[in-house]
C-alpha cells in the first residue's frame, strides 16, 4: 500500500533516555524535514529532569537540588520528567494535517481524556492551563513548539512514578497544583499497556491510519 503521508506516521519506541540528546534529535529532525518527510511519534521515558518552557519564570523552580534543569524551546512553564512517566513526542507537519495549533493541543488533550474514559476515569482539559486534570489534579502535561516545517515536543502522562519531586517546582507555573498518576488513581496498567492504549487513542485523534512501528 502506498503511503498517504497525511495519514501515515512512523512510531519509534525509544525506551529510557536522557532528555538533552532527545531534545537535540527533535530539533535536528525538524530542521531537516521536507514536504516528503513522514510524521513521527516518539514514545519514551526520561531520566529525572526539570525542563523550562519559553515562558518559564525562575521563581517556579523551587528546589531542584541534584536534578538537572534544562531550558527548552517548547511553550509553557516548568515541568518534571522521570521514569514511570510516558512521554509522547509528536513530530508532525501540521500544515499537511490541516491542523492549527489550538486544534493540535485539543487533539493531544482529547487523546488522554479518551484513554482515561476507557478506563472509567473522568478527566477534563482547562483552556487556561493546557493539560489534563482528574478532580483538579494534573495527570498529563503538554508543551509544543510549532515552526514552519512542523511541530515537535508533545505530552507527558504520569503512569507509575514517584510524584514527590513535583514538590520541588510549581508545576506548570501554578503554586500548590496537585499532580496524580494512573497508579494513584488505582488503574492497574503497566507502561507497555498504557503506551499501546494511548497510541491507539492518539492515532484516532490525529487521523493516523497507517503505521510503521520501529
Amino acid at each position: 500500500m502506498a503511503k498517504n503521508f497525511k495519514h501515515f506516521a512512523i512510531i519509534r519506541n525509544l525506551g529510557l533516555q536522557d532528555y538533552q540528546p532527545v531534545y537535540q534529535q527533535m530539533q535536528q529532525f525538524i530542521a531537516n524535514r521536507t514536504t516528503d518527510t513522514a510524521d513521527e511519534v516518539w514514545l519514551l521515558q526520561h531520566n529525572p529532569v526539570f525542563t523550562l518552557g519559553t515562558n518559564a519564570s525562575p521563581e517556579h523552580l523551587l528546589n531542584p537540588e541534584n536534578i538537572p534543569v534544562i531550558q527548552t524551546d517548547r511553550g509553557g512553564q516548568v515541568t518534571y520528567h522521570a521514569p514511570g512517566q510516558l512521554i509522547v513526542y509528536v513530530l508532525i507537519d501540521v500544515k499537511r494535517k490541516g491542523m492549527g495549533v489550538r486544534a493540535l493541543v485539543s487533539a493531544l488533550e482529547n487523546t488522554v481524556i479518551e484513554f482515561l474514559a476507557q478506563q472509567g476515569i473522568e478527566a477534563r482539559a482547562d483552556p487556561k492551563a493546557p493539560g489534563v486534570y482528574v478532580d483538579g489534579a494534573k495527570i498529563a502535561a503538554l508543551g509544543l513548539r510549532v515552526k514552519q516545517k512542523g511541530c515537535y515536543h508533545g505530552l507527558s502522562l504520569n503512569v507509575d512514578m514517584d510524584l514527590a519531586d513535583f514538590d520541588r517546582i510549581n508545576p506548570c507555573g501554578y503554586s500548590g497544583l496537585k499532580v496524580t498518576s494512573l497508579k494513584q488513581l488505582g488503574l492497574p496498567l503497566d507502561m507497555q499497556q498504557t503506551q499501546s492504549l494511548l497510541l491507539e487513542a492518539l492515532c484516532q485523534q490525529l487521523d493516523i491510519t497507517q503505521l510503521d512501528q520501529q
